[in-house]
């Protein structure tokens, strides 16, 4: 048997093709995603969503009404086309003028709920559809086997990508509506109905993804599951060909497949994280991706998300806590407390770079659990006490940051969250492959120890005393930095970057800074969960917890003090509590970030605080004031 560089033929042919049909899947995913972004500006973390629900409305057709595969080819493309028109008309149209974050956050939140509705219903695994009679079988080329329907989807994929290009870049449609995203009023004063021409292209980017879906029914199984990590892949394939770029998302979309195909041929453990580490460089060499003309698309006009600033002393708010957390184990299980705890850390530390600083980063979760990770091998393996494990654990993280940082301070906006999100998932694929972590069993079995020799902490009164004081001292110094001139500076840089340059601050110094700090703290919290808990796990660095703490900062009040705390406290309160619902928890998250991007942006702080001061400036006749911060700009 022949071999290609210490790999059969077969074998590298066989990967090569695969690695074909999922880049076509890549490219009619891409393609949808890049359409609505570049005609709309929407960040459509639906996607994934939208071809679970292709692939399962074809599945439903055939195993309950009899309709067979091609006639769901029309059909469930059609079904999720109306409904996304009918999101469109109702929620994201509310959105437009907004930080693109906002449709980012709403379609987010509407995939959590599809996902776990359907999860509830329809179960975790997955379901197979049959191949077609005429496109069964396949071809012996010689060098390999070419099933007959992996043939079919390359030849369908190209047809619809390369058909969708013609349509946007060649015809007085596609002129309409790129004319449409750049000066909608001028498009407007001709005549031509821009609300409804922005609604049919969201329902036709929905309806591609539901096609790619219906094409992979026969592929791959079936299930509610079955788009969640495809999205973040598909994410990376838009950034790479640049954000809005059709063509970019064609081509970038079949060549992430073929390198997907050879990576896994010659090192498959790298197959899964071979795109992100792609996309990293390409960001790093072409800011705007291979095909992308432009950085952000236009935001538009920016709303208010940060609360008034109270006018109370920070010592107030610290000795509140102080005493709730005190008194609480009298009322509640202490092990919920720690756990809280925890995470309203982790999400102070987010806050401190999307509340003050409008870096809203995806990734996130790379600190809290490489650190837990490190403080737990330190713990186990090194048998350092609690402390110096953390103190470990809390540098690993901040170096970690720093790096990631220098490289993703140069970008803005949603480009800035993608590159966070690449190192993210490298950090996720070490923690899967690295020896020491023990990949999906987690480190287990970290000792608790004597905390500086002295202080048992495997004593709960000792464990909780222990926890309460890290999570004030984070809280307190996240605090002194947002009062600091520090702090001051970052608010300056968020406002108008431009201007605090022109005032001589070096604010790609302050911003790596800022999230250098974040990064610290948020391994804080993760070296504090792993010594608390006595495991390190794959949950904590995988990407979904970065929609946690995001679920957590924006639900509480971004820029706030106390909005992250209570955010922090309620999340963890619902998965506590409402454990036994199941798959219900996902879509009771998705609908509290539906509510609070539609009905409250500022959070529950946010808007009791702006009630209060609203109410206070009434009563004494002040005007209140609007200046305010957006995140993710």
């Amino acid at each position: 048997m022949t071999t290609i560089f210490g790999v059969p033929s077969a074998v590298l042919f066989g990967q090569l093709l695969l690695g074909l049909v999922n880049g076509a899947f890549y490219a009619m995913l891409s393609l949808g995603l890049a359409v609505i972004f570049g005609m709309m500006n929407i960040v459509n973390f639906a996607h994934g969503a939208q071809y679970m629900m292709g692939a399962m409305l074809a599945w439903l057709l055939l195993n309950f009404l009899g309709v067979g595969y091609w006639w769901a080819l029309i059909l469930a493309p059609m079904a999720v086309g109306l409904g996304g028109v009918v999101l469109e008309r109702f929620l994201l149209r509310r959105l437009y003028g907004l930080d693109h974050l906002y449709g980012m956050l709403l379609t987010f939140g509407l995939a959590l709920m599809v996902q776990g509705a359907l999860g509830n219903w329809f179960g975790s695994s997955g379901q197979p559809y049959a191949i077609p009679a005429e496109l069964t079988g396949g071809r012996n080329l010689g060098f390999m086997f070419l099933p007959n329907y992996r043939a079919w989807v390359l030849v369908a994929s190209l047809v619809v990508c390369l058909g969708t290009w013609y349509v946007i870049e060649r015809t007085r449609l596609g002129a309409y509506l790129r004319a449409a995203t750049e000066n909608p009023v001028l498009v407007q004063a001709f005549g031509i109905r821009v609300p409804r021409m922005i609604m049919l292209t969201y329902g036709a980017g929905v309806a591609l993804a539901a096609l790619a879906g219906a094409l992979a029914a026969p592929v791959y199984q079936v299930s509610p599951s079955m788009g969640a990590d495809l999205l973040i892949v598909v994410f990376a394939v838009v950034v790479i060909g640049g954000m809005g770029s059709i063509m970019g998302s064609i081509v970038t979309g079949f060549l992430v497949g073929l390198i997907e195909g050879v990576t896994k041929a010659y090192y498959p453990e790298l197959s899964g994280t071979v795109v992100f580490v792609v996309m990293a460089v390409v960001l790093m060499l072409r800011p705007a991706g291979l095909f992308g003309a432009k950085l952000d698309g236009a935001g538009g006009h920016q709303e208010a998300t940060e609360a008034p600033r109270s006018s109370s002393p920070r010592a107030h708010i610290v000795l509140a806590l102080a005493a709730i957390m005190a008194v609480a184990p009298l009322v509640v299980y202490p092990g919920f407390m720690m756990k809280a705890m925890i995470f309203a850390l982790f999400a102070c530390a987010f806050n401190l770079i999307a509340g003050y600083g409008r870096l809203v980063s995806f990734g996130h979760a790379m600190f809290l659990g490489s650190a837990g990770y490190v403080c737990g091998h330190a713990a186990k393996v090194w048998a350092l006490t609690p402390e110096l494990a953390i103190l470990t654990g809390t540098a690993t993280a901040a170096l970690l940051g720093l790096v990631s940082g220098w490289l993703a301070i140069r970008r803005s906006g949603i480009y800035f969250a993608m590159v966070t999100l690449a190192f993210a998932q490298m950090i996720y694929f070490v923690a899967l492959q690295a020896p020491f972590t023990g990949g999906e069993n987690g480190l287990q079995g970290v000792p608790r120890g004597m905390l500086f020799g002295l202080i048992d902490l495997s004593k709960p009164v000792n464990l909780y005393v222990f926890v309460t004081v890290i999570f004030l001292a984070g809280f307190v110094l996240i605090m002194r930095l947002v009062d600091s001139p520090f702090g001051q500076v970052l608010r300056a840089i968020s406002n108008h970057e431009a201007r605090a340059q022109s005032l001589g601050f070096e604010t790609d110094r302050y911003k790596c800074l800022a999230f250098t700090l974040s990064a610290a703290l948020a391994g804080l919290a993760g070296s504090t969960k792993a010594i608390v808990t006595q495991i390190a796990t794959l949950t904590d660095a995988h990407w979904s917890m970065s929609g946690e703490v995001l679920l957590m900062t924006f639900l509480g009040g971004v820029g706030t003090p106390l909005g992250p705390v209570i955010g922090a406290f309620v999340v963890v309160a619902m998965q506590n509590y409402l454990a036994g619902v199941g798959q219900w928890v996902a879509v009771i998250h998705g609908l509290i970030f539906a509510v609070c991007v539609l009905a409250f942006r500022r959070g529950i702080v946010g808007e009791v605080s702006a009630w209060w001061h609203h109410r206070g400036s009434r009563g004494s006749g002040a005007v209140p004031s609007t200046g305010q911060a957006v995140p993710g700009k």
